[in-house]
């Protein structure tokens, strides 16, 4: 199913502590006048250790998780792109970026889902693309997600330009809860700087 979309808006949210939970749960939920009602939530449940999972759900999107395992994670806010997977209804989807890109487009994350490839890229901090590319007579999409807002006034604006498919959406809303800082140029640059950091200290230690 291809459909041109409605901007909609999704609201934050949070829990003090989920019902069986160890960490306070936070989120965005809204409802697309086309695919129904959207909810991201991180961490998803059930909360294990070294393990941080973003989820999202939806009416008509297909459910999709974002997860990173590792002792680190105990000390992220949300999934990071370092040493994750991302599902769509239960099915893997490749991704692979260049950490020395120069460009947004450059530093986009690339993924790989039923034959097609997207690629998302940030704007800004705040805002970024996940843009389906055109394959086999197929045109393509892009969805743009903004935030805006500060406290419980954080919002995402979300739209599209072309005909969007259900895992479009539930892709493009997934990264809402995940830290993309790294494909911007400042979070590239510290990333850089942190693995040189690393490399001397290991080398010289």
């Amino acid at each position: 199913m291809h459909t041109t979309i409605t901007p909609f808006t999704l609201t934050a949210w949070k829990k003090e502590r989920a019902p069986g939970g160890r960490r306070r749960q936070f989120g965005w939920i809204g409802i697309s006048p086309e695919f129904g009602e959207i909810h991201v939530v991180w961490p998803a449940l059930p909360h294990i250790d070294s393990v941080l999972v973003t989820e999202v759900r939806g009416g008509a999107i297909p459910a999709a998780t974002f997860e990173v395992r590792g002792l680190h994670v105990e000390l992220l806010p949300m999934p990071s792109l370092n040493r994750a997977t991302l599902r769509v209804d239960d099915t893997p989807v490749p991704m692979r970026r260049n950490r020395w890109g120069y460009t947004r487009r450059g530093r986009s994350l690339r993924l790989t889902y039923q034959g097609a490839t997207y690629r998302l890229t940030a704007i800004n901090r705040h805002a970024y693309t996940l843009t389906r590319e055109p394959a086999d007579g197929t045109p393509g999409a892009v969805i743009t997600a903004r935030q805006s807002g500060r406290g419980k006034n954080k919002k995402i604006t979300v739209h599209a330009d072309g005909l969007v498919q259900p895992a479009d959406l539930s892709m493009a809303t997934l990264f809402a809860g995940v830290e993309r800082a790294v494909l911007t140029k400042r979070g590239a640059v510290r990333a850089a700087c942190t693995r040189m950091f690393d490399f001397w200290t290991e080398t010289y230690s």
